[in-house]
C-alpha cells in the first residue's frame, strides 16, 4: 500500500451548512437593498460586501484547510464578524426607521425557522463525490442545502420590517453554525496539529 499522505480531504464547502445558510443571507441582503435602500446610499455596498464575505470567507477557508488549518480559523472567524457586521445593520435599519424586532420566540421568528427546517427535510441526498474536511462532518447538510427559494414569496413580497426580521433570524442561524463550526476547528486542531505535525507523521511512515 502507498504510505499516507499529508494532505486532508477538503473543500466541500457547499455541504456545510454555515455556508448554505450564509449564501441565503447573501441573496435576501441583495433583495433587501435592492427593494428598500435608495441608489446612492453609501449602506448599500457595506452590507452587500459583508454578506458576502460571510459565504466567500466560509469557502475559501474550506479550501485552504487542506493545508492550513490556521488560516481555516482565521477566515471561519472573519465571516463569523462580517456577519455580525452584517446583523448590525439591520438592527440599525429597523431601529432608525422605528420598525419592530422579532422577539427570539415570536410566531413570526419560529415560523422562519420551521421554513428552513422543513425546506432541508425536502430536499435530497448530496452528492456522494463531494470532499470535506472530516473536521466538518457534524456541520454538515444530510441534504442539499434549502435556498433563496424557500424564502422568496416573503422576500419580494413583504415590506422591509418583515424582510429584515427574516434577514436577522437567518444571521442568527448562521452564527450559530460559525460559532459551532469554530469551536470544532479548535478541538481539531489541539488534537491533530496543522501541517507540519502531518507531514512529520506522513515522513516517518514513509520511512517506514
Amino acid at each position: 500500500m502507498p504510505p499516507p499522505g499529508f494532505i486532508p480531504a477538503h473543500g466541500g464547502y457547499r455541504d456545510l451548512l454555515s455556508y448554505q445558510k450564509s449564501e441565503v443571507v447573501y441573496d435576501i441582503t441583495r433583495r433587501f437593498c435592492d427593494r428598500f435602500l435608495r441608489r446612492g446610499d453609501r449602506t448599500i455596498d457595506q452590507m452587500v460586501q459583508a454578506a458576502r464575505s460571510g459565504k466567500q470567507n466560509i469557502a475559501e477557508g474550506s479550501q485552504a484547510s487542506g493545508t492550513s488549518k490556521e488560516m481555516e480559523l482565521k477566515l471561519v472567524g472573519v465571516a463569523r464578524a462580517s456577519l455580525e457586521e452584517l446583523l448590525n445593520d439591520y438592527l440599525d435599519y429597523l431601529r432608525t426607521h422605528d420598525h419592530a424586532l422579532w422577539p427570539k420566540n415570536s410566531k413570526e421568528a419560529l415560523f422562519v425557522r420551521r421554513l428552513s427546517q422543513s425546506s432541508r427535510g425536502r430536499a435530497s441526498a448530496p452528492s456522494a463525490t463531494s470532499h470535506s474536511d472530516p473536521t466538518h462532518r457534524s456541520h454538515r447538510s444530510h441534504t442539499t442545502h434549502d435556498s433563496y427559494e424557500t424564502y422568496r414569496t416573503f422576500i419580494e413580497t413583504r415590506p422591509a420590517e418583515t424582510v429584515a426580521n427574516i434577514a436577522i433570524c437567518l444571521i442568527h442561524q448562521a452564527n450559530y453554525l460559525l460559532d459551532r463550526q469554530l469551536r470544532a476547528l479548535e478541538q481539531a486542531f489541539l488534537e491533530d496539529g496543522g501541517i507540519r505535525e502531518r507531514m512529520t507523521k506522513a515522513r516517518l511512515a514513509s520511512r517506514r
